[in-house]
């Protein structure tokens, strides 16, 4: 694996990043817009604030980022850059890696921003560290960039990616917890929240912001969340190949 390369391909994906004004104002400037209505949603109940904003900080970021991921692998893909990638000395991994490391740098970025707002601005309080509630977000992120990146192998225009996600992520999000908590679901319910990625991730979140002690369950929410990240990154690596011989 050749460092240079890796690199160069991060730094050409933030350069694209950088030079899209919308995307920037999607990963930056809508997350924390999203919070302040919420917090202007629950005005005169901060109680119910206090429940699920600060698990929402580590939900904004995983749309977000399935979105712009999802989208920008597309463009790839149909402008034929992914292919030409293909046919230079790149390897699959160094292109992951170079991808992963470009969005995990904007994931950092935009979890410190939306968590700024949230704890500076807004006065959100967990049971546990700021810096703890932003690693989740940051890996909740990344979740989401792992994906996009596996759905857009299944788009052919940027429409049918973004339609990936009320068929894909919508789902996730209602049956998470945050809604409902998960042993108040229809049974059939529970079945199908206790397989879903997006469960253990605000499960996680939810027991960093009110839970005084972590414990093994915490644990096992991360490292299932991880998990799948990983799952989803060899799922996408197996659909990054070349269309012509």
């Amino acid at each position: 694996m050749s460092v240079s390369r890796t690199a160069a391909t991060a730094a050409r994906v933030l350069s694209q990043l950088r030079r899209d004004r919308r995307t920037v104002a999607l990963l930056l400037i809508v997350p924390c817009v999203l919070i302040l209505l919420v917090d202007q949603l629950f005005a005169g109940r901060e109680l119910v604030f206090q429940s699920v904003g600060v698990p929402m900080l580590g939900l904004f970021p995983l749309i977000s980022m399935f979105l712009v991921t999802s989208i920008t692998m597309l463009r790839e893909r149909t402008t034929g850059t992914l292919e030409r990638l293909l046919t230079t000395p790149l390897t699959k991994l160094e292109l992951l890696l170079g991808y992963g490391i470009a969005f995990a740098t904007v994931a950092i970025v935009q979890a410190a921003v939306v968590s700024l707002v949230g704890f500076g601005l807004l006065g959100l309080n967990a049971a546990h560290s700021e810096v703890l509630i932003m690693l989740l977000a940051v890996a909740n992120a990344i979740l989401g960039m792992a994906f996009g990146l596996f759905v857009s192998a299944f788009a052919q225009t940027e429409f049918q990616a973004v339609q990936f996600m009320p068929a894909f992520v919508l789902p996730q999000i209602l049956l998470c917890g945050l809604f409902v908590a998960q042993d108040q679901m229809a049974g059939w319910l529970q079945a199908i929240s206790s397989v879903l990625p997006l469960t253990y991730a605000f499960d996680a979140l939810d027991r960093a912001a009110h839970d005084p002690t972590l414990g093994p369950r915490f644990w096992a929410d991360v490292a299932v969340t991880v998990g799948t990240t990983l799952l989803a990154l060899g799922l996408g690596a197996v659909t990054l190949r070349r269309r012509t011989p």
